[in-house]
């Protein structure tokens, strides 16, 4: 395997690494990943998170278990349980299926070693070309709202929505950004402002709650997310909240763009209603579990509700920015509209 870099993954000495998001922004710890098990144990508890990364860090784990003499029949083994880890996000099925592909061949382990690497390089690719059709919509001194993190801890690349509004600022267009904390787990509070930080992007952290009173000021001019699974009618899954603030852009008349890969896209998702959404542990939200500290605010005995997802129907959209373009709902009158 050949080395590579990103924010939050890295091949370093034919192992892989995952940056520990669950302890993010106060401390930063790699971790070694050497079997299938650790990945689902990071996966799950999400110390690697987003929809492009999971998928991308389990076709890697794959390809090294693959060079260290993993047999095709246990390869198979261990994609089918990688796929099983986390239900929402179409692109790991995608990437393992693709990698899985790959064992039949003579040339077994190299061509599982290929196909890997070239699911890494392309994802950083597909991030350039979205980062920058996105880019292309934002004006000069404009203020944007974002959601959850979609940035280089999230994907191979700079990322999908958190890559728009980066190469925005390269653009020198003077941009502040709105970062929803994003309950119950403040991936937006903890990593998107973190990432800001890092690349000095003005930016203040709002209570997902805020959202509404912003966007009556005037406030926002635009709202930019990511996406775990694209239906071919447009429907989207993101992490919950997305659609609370895609009516709320919808009703004060704020554009509202879903960035995503067309691998996002899943041919056999005919609606939202088609996506199966993950529903986490209920510790989550009543309390603060794992990371620096643990604490619980809410009676021990109190029920809660906690789906990851929620879906957006796609009439909430006012485009969706792809590597392939930028698509508008009449676009998707056509076939295959994301390919057009």
């Amino acid at each position: 395997m050949r080395e590579f870099t990103s924010m939050g993954m890295a091949i370093d000495n034919g192992k892989l690494k995952i940056l520990d998001q669950t302890l993010l922004p106060h401390e930063k710890k790699w971790l070694s990943c050497e079997n299938v098990d650790a990945l689902i144990e990071m996966i799950q508890r999400l110390a690697i998170r987003g929809a492009p990364a999971i998928g991308i860090s389990s076709s890697l784990l794959l390809a090294i278990l693959a060079e260290h003499g993993h047999s095709r029949e246990q390869l198979i083994k261990d994609g089918v349980r990688l796929k099983e880890s986390r239900p929402t996000a179409v692109n790991l099925m995608n990437n393992i299926d693709r990698v899985l592909k790959k064992v039949s061949e003579n040339d077994y382990p190299s061509s599982v070693i290929r196909e890997a690497e070239s699911i890494y390089l392309e994802d950083v690719g597909l991030c350039k070309k979205m980062s920058r059709l996105g880019a292309n919509i934002i004006k000069k001194n404009e203020s944007i709202l974002t959601h959850c993190n979609t940035g280089g801890l999230a994907t191979a690349g700079i990322g999908t929505a958190m890559g728009v509004i980066r190469t925005a600022h390269e653009d020198g267009k003077n941009i502040t950004v709105f970062v929803d904390e994003t309950r119950p787990l403040l991936q937006g509070g903890r990593l998107t402002s973190w990432e800001c930080g890092e690349l000095g992007i003005s930016h203040v952290v709002i209570c997902d709650s805020s959202a509404a009173m912003l966007m009556k000021a005037g406030k926002v001019d635009r709202v930019f997310v990511g996406s775990d699974r694209i239906a071919t009618n447009g429907d989207f899954a993101n992490k919950i909240g997305t659609y609370s603030l895609a009516v709320l852009a919808h009703y004060h008349d704020v554009p509202f763009y879903v960035v995503a890969p067309r691998t996002t896209i899943d041919p056999e998702c005919f609606s939202g209603k088609d996506i199966p959404i993950e529903e986490r542990d209920a510790s989550e939200v009543l309390g603060i579990t794992g990371g620096l500290c643990s604490y619980t605010w809410a009676p021990e005995k109190s029920p809660a509700y906690n789906p990851a997802f929620d879906v957006t129907p796609a009439e909430l959209v006012t485009g969706w920015v792809l590597d392939t373009g930028v698509f508008t709902f009449n676009d998707l009158q056509h076939a295959n509209w994301w390919m057009c």
